[in-house]
C-alpha cells in the first residue's frame, strides 16, 4: 500500500491546544488497525511532561503516548528535541533524550536551534526507513511568522521532508474559518504548496449547518476540509502542559464513578510553579469514587482526605510558593494529625529537611519543609531510569526523571526490590514520598495505597477490585481511533500519507512578510 520510503503527514494547528496531539493519536491508532505500520514524531516539543524509554531517553509523554496508539515501543527518535522550561525566558534543552544544556529562549531561537535541525530530519527519514507511515505533530502554530526562519517542527521539517499537512482547528474556541484562511494566507509560497487541507475539531451541533462555510472555505483557498470531529468529554491524550487529567479531560469537567464503597475519597493536588507530570494522578481519577482537584489555597486542603504535592521543575520556587500561600503549614498540620501527604519526586523533595541546589535554582542550602528525614543534593547528571520494585506488598513500576539525589536518615523504605532492600521514597506515618513518577499506574499498588489513604482518612471506601488504568487508556485511544475513522474522509488521507499533498494548490495572498 505505501512504497518502500515511509509515507508521512504533518498533523499542524491555527493555535496551541487546536488538538494535534489528539489528531496524530488517532490517526496512529487508525493506521494500525489497518494494519499499517505506523509511528508518531515531533521534532521538538516543549513540555514539562515527559517520559522516559527502555532505553533511558526522556521524550515528551504526548509522543509515548501517541507510540502506544501505535502500538510500538516509544523511542527518543520521535523526539529528538525537548524544551523543558524552567522560567518564563529559559529552557533545558534535551536532544536525543539527555539534557544538554539551559538556553535562554533568545539564545535557542538566536543559532541552536538551526543547528538542531539535521539532527531532527534525521531522526525522521530514519522512521521513515523503518514504518510504512510516519504521523508528525506540529507545535504552535506554522504561520509564527517571528520564528519562521528558525522553525524545525513545523513547515521547516514539511519542506525538508516533502510532507503534506493538515492543519486543525478548534471550532469550540471560535473563529475557525478565519484561523484556517489566515494560518495559510501567512505562509511563503513554497510553504503553502504543502497545505493540504483542513480538519475541524471539537464541533457540537448539526454538522449540516457548518457544510457552507465549509464549501465557501474551499472556494476561498482552493483546499478540502478531510472531517469534522465532534466534541467530545474526555479525550484527551497526555498533555504538553496545563492543569488537566488526561484520562478524563479536564478534572473539573469529569463525571466521577460512584464508589464501590460508601464514601468517595477526596484528593488535593497543589498546583506548584513549574508542575511536572501532573498526569501522575491520571491513575487515581480513574478510579471510581475518586475525585481529584488542583489547588492553590490551603483552605482548599481542609476537606481533602489526601493531599498530592506533584513534581515540579522548580523544587526550591515550589517551596517558596508553597510557604507563601500558607500550604506549607497546611501539610505540616497534617502530617501532625496523621492525614495522608504523598510527595512525587520534586514534591518528595520538598518534603524532606534540607535541600542543596547549585544546580537547578542554584540557591544553595535551602530547608526543606521537615516532613520526611530526607536530604537531598541537586546532582549536575540527571537519573533517568525505569525501576520496577514493591510496595505495600504489590509490584510497582515507574519512571525517574529528577536531578536531586535523595539521601534518606529514616523512617520506613517506600519501594523496595524483592529482598526488602530500599530502593526509593520514605514512609513516616501517613507521609509518603517517592520520586518515582507513573507508579499509581500498577493497579494493585493503586489499590493498597488507597486503601491506606482510606484508614488513615476514615472514610468507609473501597478501591474497584477490576480498574485497569491500562485498560482504559487502550480504550480511550481507541476512541481516538474511532473518531477519525468515523468522522474523517480516511481515503483521502490515506492519500495524503502515501502521494503527499495535491499538486495546483493555489496561493493565497499575502504570503508571508
Amino acid at each position: 500500500m505505501i512504497g518502500h520510503r515511509g509515507g508521512g503527514l504533518l498533523v499542524a494547528g491555527t493555535t496551541s491546544d487546536a488538538g494535534k496531539s489528539v489528531v496524530t493519536a488517532g490517526i496512529c491508532r487508525w493506521l494500525v488497525r489497518q494494519g499499517v505500520k505506523v509511528a508518531p514524531f515531533k521534532g521538538q516539543n516543549m513540555s514539562l511532561n515527559s517520559f522516559v524509554t527502555r532505553e533511558g531517553a526522556e521524550i515528551g509523554r504526548a509522543q509515548a503516548m501517541q507510540a502506544q496508539a501505535a502500538r510500538v515501543e516509544p523511542s527518543a527518535l520521535m523526539n529528538p528535541v525537548l524544551l523543558k522550561p524552567g522560567s518564563d525566558r529559559s529552557s533545558q534543552v534535551v536532544l536525543m533524550g539527555r539534557p544538554v544544556g539551559e538556553l535562554s529562549a533568545r539564545g535557542y531561537h538566536g543559532g541552536r536551534q538551526e543547528s538542531l535541525f539535521g539532527t531532527v530530519v534525521e531522526c525522521l527519514e530514519e522512521l521513515r526507513g523503518t514504518y510504512e507511515a510516519v504521523i508528525c505533530e506540529g507545535a504552535g502554530s506554522p504561520a509564527e511568522i517571528n520564528l519562521r526562519r528558525t522553525d524545525i517542527v513545523n513547515m521547516g521539517i514539511a519542506r525538508a521532508a516533502r510532507l503534506p499537512v493538515l492543519v486543525v482547528g478548534d471550532i469550540d474556541r471560535g473563529g475557525v474559518f478565519a484561523s484556517f484562511f489566515g494560518t495559510t494566507a501567512l505562509l511563503a509560497p513554497e510553504d503553502q504548496a504543502l497545505i493540504a487541507g483542513y480538519l475541524v475539531n471539537k464541533f457540537r451541533g448539526d454538522v449540516t449547518l457548518l457544510e457552507p462555510g465549509l464549501e465557501m472555505l474551499y472556494g476561498l483557498t482552493g483546499r478540502h476540509t478531510y472531517g469534522v470531529l465532534p466534541f467530545a468529554h474526555g479525550l484527551g491524550i497526555d498533555e504538553e502542559d496545563g492543569l488537566r487529567v488526561s484520562l478524563r479531560g479536564a478534572v473539573r469537567e469529569s463525571v466521577v464513578a460512584p464508589p464501590v464503597g460508601e464514601d468517595v475519597l477526596r484528593v488535593a493536588v497543589c498546583a506548584v510553579p513549574l508542575m511536572s507530570n501532573f498526569t501522575d494522578v491520571d491513575a487515581l481519577a480513574a478510579e471510581p469514587g475518586v475525585v481529584v482537584r488542583f489547588v492553590d489555597r490551603a483552605e482548599e486542603l481542609v476537606d481533602a482526605d489526601l493531599v498530592v504535592v506533584p513534581g515540579t521543575r522548580g523544587t526550591v520556587k515550589a517551596l517558596a510558593w508553597l510557604r507563601e500561600r500558607g500550604l506549607a503549614d497546611a501539610l505540616a498540620r497534617r502530617a501532625a494529625e496523621g492525614r495522608p501527604v504523598l510527595g512525587i519526586c520534586g514534591g518528595f523533595q520538598l518534603l524532606g529537611e534540607h535541600i542543596e541546589d547549585e544546580v537547578e535554582s542554584r540557591a544553595g542550602a535551602v530547608d526543606g519543609l521537615g516532613l520526611l528525614p530526607v536530604r537531598v543534593r541537586f546532582a549536575r547528571d540527571k537519573t533517568l531510569a525505569r525501576p520496577v520494585g514493591t510496595a505495600l506488598g504489590e509490584s510497582v513500576e515507574g519512571y525517574e526523571i529528577h536531578h536531586g539525589v535523595a539521601e534518606v536518615l529514616g523512617g520506613e523504605a517506600f519501594i523496595s526490590d524483592d529482598s526488602g532492600h530500599s530502593l526509593d521514597g520514605c514512609r513516616v506515618g501517613s507521609v509518603w514520598g517517592t520520586h518515582w513518577h507513573g507508579s499509581l499506574e500498577s493497579d494493585g499498588f493503586r489499590r493498597a495505597f488507597l486503601r491506606e489513604v482510606a484508614a488513615a482518612s476514615g472514610r468507609r471506601f473501597v478501591p474497584a477490585p477490576d480498574t485497569s488504568f491500562g485498560a482504559l487508556r487502550e480504550e480511550q485511544l481507541d476512541r481516538l481511533g474511532d473518531l477519525i475513522e468515523e468522522h474523517a474522509d480516511t481515503d483521502a488521507l490515506l492519500r495524503l500519507i502515501e502521494s503527499g499533498a495535491p499538486s495546483g494548490l493555489p496561493f493565497i495572498p499575502p504570503g508571508a512578510p
